[in-house]
């Protein structure tokens, strides 16, 4: 209780319930921004654990050394500055969501985490206990992602769609419920420095279509 949601806000530890769809969100989850530093809550990763806010504190940065590396990669396939991409993202804004999914005697009355797409630039997600229930849309049909042991799964979100000019896809994807066994995961969302305005990369702006006017603060993107 001492990490729970306070009023008005969306970090911290809690149930979320969205009672107009007939299927409930079968799901606990600890979500917190982590990055900038200045931007963490008081009461929340400060307060963690020793322990854990340590094995957090590697994690993370490993992570954010994953991530770098992806995202030049991407860069250097779409011919796009390097810099430009390094210069959105570096000491961007990132959060984490550590989900516990119970199991649940009747798993086709409720969902882990309804079909979205992620508001980030990636993500980055661990299958903790190595339960599946991740799935994406293909072609209209729900795939299950099946990984192997110490594997991530890396997903591509909006914001990186925005960049790219639609080059890169967001995925859509969902979390179901397992019968017997509890499925636990921590993803890491990686989004542009706070501030930065959200449109498609200079270089990969098409002549013929120029972008909308009014690019959206990236922000204010997440946040809606």
């Amino acid at each position: 209780m001492r990490y729970k949601v306070r009023p008005g806000d969306v970090e911290g530890y809690g149930i979320f319930i969205k009672s107009q769809d007939p299927k409930l969100e079968w799901g606990i989850r600890f979500f917190m921004i982590t990055n900038p530093i200045d931007r963490r809550k008081p009461h929340l990763f400060p307060e963690l654990p020793t322990s854990l806010r340590n094995t957090l504190e590697s994690f993370m940065s490993e992570l954010q050394r994953i991530a770098q590396t992806l995202l030049g990669l991407m860069a250097k396939l779409l011919k796009v500055k390097m810099e430009e991409m390094e210069e959105l993202f570096e000491d961007g804004l990132q959060t984490v969501r550590m989900s516990h999914y119970p199991p649940c005697p009747n798993p086709e009355l409720v969902v882990g985490i309804k079909p979205h797409s992620d508001g980030s630039g990636i993500t980055i997600v661990h299958q903790a206990n190595e339960v599946q229930g991740l799935q994406i849309r293909k072609d209209e049909v729900w795939l299950p992602v099946c990984l192997d042991h110490d594997a991530f799964v890396v997903n591509l979100g909006d914001i990186l769609e925005i960049l790219t000019n639609g080059i890169y896809k967001s995925v859509e994807h969902r979390v179901t419920v397992n019968s017997e066994k509890e499925r636990i995961s921590i993803a890491m969302f990686f989004m542009p420095r706070p501030g930065t305005e959200i449109g498609p990369l200079t270089s990969l702006r098409d002549p013929q279509k120029p972008p909308s006017s009014g690019n959206t603060g990236m922000e204010k993107f997440v946040k809606k």
